[in-house]
């Protein structure tokens, strides 16, 4: 089956999202539909406020849709029990954050198994150091958290997310803590994953740099997608797009604002 061919990695159908009630009541998304290829690497962009994190976490099943359906790896999540989702989260979602959330006490090589050893299994030999020398850390398998820079720490993240070889892997401004050169390379190597490994990537940024690593790029504004943008794209083009959504904001805010 080639690319073109696989079903979708996740699909939102009219998702809605809102917090509180009545007139309190807030849209954070607002009938968003979606759809993110398997082996394709999309970028999600927008003003702040415009309900990028909103929509990652609805489209990885961290948080519940008021309204729609979120469809992951062909599998509908609406109807599933917490316990049924958590399970589908394991085994087929990867998730990169920008504060590396890995676990003090254990060594980049523990963390790394841990989402094996969570799914009941035991890391099979030289799976785990097979996963960290691939992120060029294969040397730093019994450093712990505090013994590596940021740009390590998010490296070991990275393979964390990948050992699983999950369905879909998530990225919350995986670049937002690093400095530039670190950055790069997180970049880099989510590009490798996309291209050698085929995985599918949705990382939510408000870089241009970093989206413009990924294969489409799509804009957010007040909870809807307002725009898509191919790539390959420059970066250049891509913060010409944003501002132009900065510019447009307290029009179309008024215009919500009316409903």
């Amino acid at each position: 089956m080639t690319r073109e061919q696989a079903p979708p990695a996740v699909e939102l159908r009219a998702v809605t999202r809102t917090y509180g009630t009545g007139e309190r009541g807030v849209i954070a998304l607002d009938s968003v539909d979606a759809v993110f290829p398997a082996g394709t690497f999309t970028a999600v962009m927008g003003p702040s406020g415009s309900g990028k994190s909103t929509l990652l976490h609805c489209a990885a099943g961290l948080d519940r849709a008021s309204a729609g359906e979120v469809v992951i790896d062909g599998t509908p999540i609406g109807g599933l029990s917490e316990r049924q989702l958590t399970r589908l989260r394991r085994e087929r979602v990867g998730f990169v954050f920008q504060a590396f959330n890995l676990i003090a006490a254990l060594t980049a090589a523990q963390n790394v198994a841990l989402p094996l050893r969570l799914a009941g299994r035991s890391p099979a030999p030289g799976e785990v150091s097979a996963m960290l020398a691939e992120v060029g850390l294969g040397d730093r398998a019994g450093h712990r958290p505090s013994e590596m820079s940021g740009g390590q720490q998010q490296r070991v993240a990275i393979a964390r997310a990948l050992v699983t070889r999950p369905a879909v892997l998530f990225a919350d401004e995986p670049t937002g803590a690093l400095d530039a050169r670190s950055g790069r390379e997180v970049l880099r190597l989510l590009r490798l994953a996309v291209d050698q490994h085929a995985q599918t990537i949705m990382m939510v940024t408000h870089d241009p740099f970093a989206a413009a690593h990924a294969d489409r790029v799509l804009f957010l504004a007040d909870g809807r997608v307002v725009d898509a943008l191919p790539g390959p794209a420059g970066a250049q083009e891509i913060a010409v797009r944003t501002a132009r959504l900065e510019e447009a904001r307290p029009a179309r805010s008024a215009r919500v604002a009316s409903r």
